[in-house]
């Protein structure tokens, strides 16, 4: 959601500033705004809407100090607009947060009793006031702080400064996540690593009610009670430069593009490719932490890998959005190739409907930056209930990755685009490499068996670049499809998700109406939809469900449907019911979703930048959902 960025050190803080609250940008706002030492006192600038605005205001603007934050907003508490814009300033304290305020109501009511000016609508200004308040008594901002904390309810992480001690930076959270970086005399205080990653690759992560002061050129980290605490500084191994454009038009498409280098990197720690078996390397479920994972024994860790598969009777996976409808493919997968039963739930549900968790569960819980409330949220219940968790990221050290039992990362690299894509992909090999550790933990797969699964996985990267080469045919038929009302996408079996997904690309970017069903559900509601405007898009490869999903297909073209057909090879069947059909490379059946899902992708992908939308930041949409 919102974008901090705090510095402090030797470099001119506007740019340091406003270059990171650009690598932000990803996670979606509607004002920015930053708030820089000069003349010993906190000059504040602000502007609604995209930080070129806020640049254009930046530009004649000089300071002469070393300290500043900045923030691009995404409203919850107050329209956008540049006075609920961050940061928030009172007597002196400039702050910025990133998640709600609970009390909020509360809190402002005794704000108010009290005589307080409050200027915005805005729960963050709350807290800039009730900090205010305290570092007049306490004259000192570390220990405001403390104090401020015990007030707070919710789920916020918080970077404030007070012109009285122009050296200081004080971070503190509950929840969304606040990352410290370490680099040669200077600091940065920020919400994603990649807005620091032209500085340093060491960091440090805040856990929950945990309290940083940065001072000079150090860092402290408190408990809520003021107890000092030792942590660890993590390096990081990505390049600054994985996370640009690399001269592609849009993010978007360069990470579309990258899928089948992502697939590769998911499988490679997992895959014996010699003797072509899976084995899952260095899961930790023996607790060895996420900080210690490289340090495990390889051999004794997949033997309790292995033990912890074939003890549990059932598995839950837990996601949200995509990562929600990856896990469905995995329910298939795991299903067909364990033998055992598979829940999926959507994250946000998953603790209000009082699931029953029995002991001899498994949780999986996917999520692309870790750090997604409701999934956090989820893997606490499961550990409360005392079940087995494990957890698919793509960035380690992220709160999910530290709080599971177990580790498996998706090794995608830098995802910028708001639109998730390799990293959908890398948890699609996930489990399929999970399912066929599934299978043979439990006895019901052979070894012959297993490498034909492992030689259908390493065969995907190479057939994926044979699918992107259509690239162009879908920036051609873009024009096509803008004609059409709506669209439905369908699917049977393992490829139903995978239509739930290409539905969901479609709202997310272009902004059309688009739904996502099983084709044997078509008689049941979708039918009554069906006219000559209507969009048919089906996934039908050539599997056991092929027939089925024809017959299903020939309803819509008799109702005047317009059919945009993706099957396998050349299909003349296919061909001469569809407006537009597309045939991916022949692939074995539980890895042909990691085929189908990349022309939906790019259909999403021209259809949405052909009527003019920012393909990389959809309208009202954020990479990372942090709070409820």
């Amino acid at each position: 959601m919102c974008g901090i960025v705090g510095y402090l050190g030797p470099l001119n803080p506007k740019d340091v500033i406003v270059g990171g609250l650009k690598k932000l940008e990803y996670r979606g706002y509607d004002s920015a705004g930053v708030a820089i030492l000069d003349g010993g006192l906190v000059k504040r600038v602000r502007a609604e809407g995209k930080l070129r605005n806020l640049e254009a205001k930046l530009a004649h603007e000089s300071f002469d100090g070393h300290l500043g934050i900045g923030h691009t907003r995404w409203a919850t508490h107050g329209v956008p607009s540049e006075r609920n814009a961050h940061p928030h300033q009172v007597g002196g304290v400039s702050l910025v947060h990133n998640g709600i305020i609970e009390n909020y109501l509360e809190i402002k009511e005794a704000l108010l009793k009290r005589g307080a000016n409050i200027t915005s609508d805005t729960d963050s200004e709350l807290v800039a006031h009730l900090v205010a308040e305290q570092v007049k008594i306490q004259k000192d901002l570390l220990k405001a702080v403390q104090v401020v904390l015990k007030e707070l309810r919710g789920a916020f992480s918080i970077l404030v400064i007070w012109d009285q001690q122009p050296d200081r930076l004080v971070a503190f959270k509950d929840g969304p996540p606040l990352v410290i970086g370490l680099g040669e005399k200077q600091t940065f205080v920020v919400s994603d690593v990649q807005a620091a990653l032209n500085y340093t690759k060491k960091f440090m992560y805040l856990e929950d009610r945990e309290i940083a002061l940065v001072q000079g050129t150090g860092v402290q980290v408190f408990s809520s009670a003021g107890a000092p605490l030792q942590k660890p500084v993590v390096e990081l191994n990505w390049n600054a430069d994985q996370v640009e454009k690399k001269g592609y038009s849009h993010y978007m498409l360069k990470e579309i593009y990258e899928q089948p280098h992502a697939v590769s990197s998911a499988m490679a720690p997992h895959i014996d490719a010699t003797n072509q078996t899976v084995r899952l390397s260095k899961v930790g479920f023996g607790g060895a932490g996420v900080t210690h994972l490289e340090s495990l024994d390889a051999a004794k860790d997949w033997e309790q890998t292995q033990k912890i598969f074939a003890s549990v009777n059932r598995v839950t996976i837990v996601a949200c959005g995509t990562s929600y409808y990856a896990g469905l493919v995995g329910k298939y997968l795991i299903e067909a190739l364990a033998k055992i039963p598979v829940e999926v739930d959507v994250a946000s549900e998953f603790r209000y409907r009082k699931p029953v968790l029995l002991k001899d569960t498994l949780v999986i819980t996917v999520s692309q930056s870790g750090e997604t409330a409701d999934t956090l949220a989820a893997i606490r219940l499961a550990k409360e209930n005392g079940l087995q968790t494990l957890s698919i990221c793509n960035v380690r050290n992220s709160s999910i990755d530290r709080e599971a039992h177990g580790h498996l990362y998706m090794n995608s690299g830098p995802e910028v685009g708001v639109a998730s894509t390799k990293a959908f992909v890398s948890t699609l090999a996930i489990f399929n490499l999970v399912a066929t550790a599934f299978g043979q933990a439990r006895g019901q797969l052979s070894l012959g068996q297993a490498r034909e699964q492992v030689q259908a996985l390493l065969a995907v990267p190479s057939q994926m670049e044979v699918v992107l080469a259509y690239d162009k045919y879908f920036a051609d038929a873009a024009e096509d499809f803008k004609s059409f009302k709506g669209f439905l996408y369908m699917g049977r079996g393992v490829s139903y998700p995978i239509a739930l997904e290409g539905a969901l690309k479609l709202k997310e970017l272009a902004y059309l109406h688009a739904e996502g069903y099983a084709a044997g559900e078509m008689k049941h509601g979708p039918l009554a939809l069906i006219d000559e405007r209507m969009a048919i898009v089906m996934v039908a490869p050539s599997d056991d469900l092929f027939e089925k999903t024809v017959s299903n297909l020939e309803e819509a073209k008799a109702r005047g449907g317009k059919i945009i057909s993706i099957g396998t090879g050349e299909n003349e069947r296919l061909k001469s019911i569809s407006e537009r059909y597309l045939g991916i490379p022949k692939a074995h059946w539980s890895t042909n979703p990691l085929l189908e899902v990349v022309p939906l992708q790019l259909m999403a992908f021209h259809l949405a930048d052909s009527l003019g939308h920012d393909v990389d930041q959809p309208r009202n949409l954020a990479k990372s959902v942090t709070v409820e």
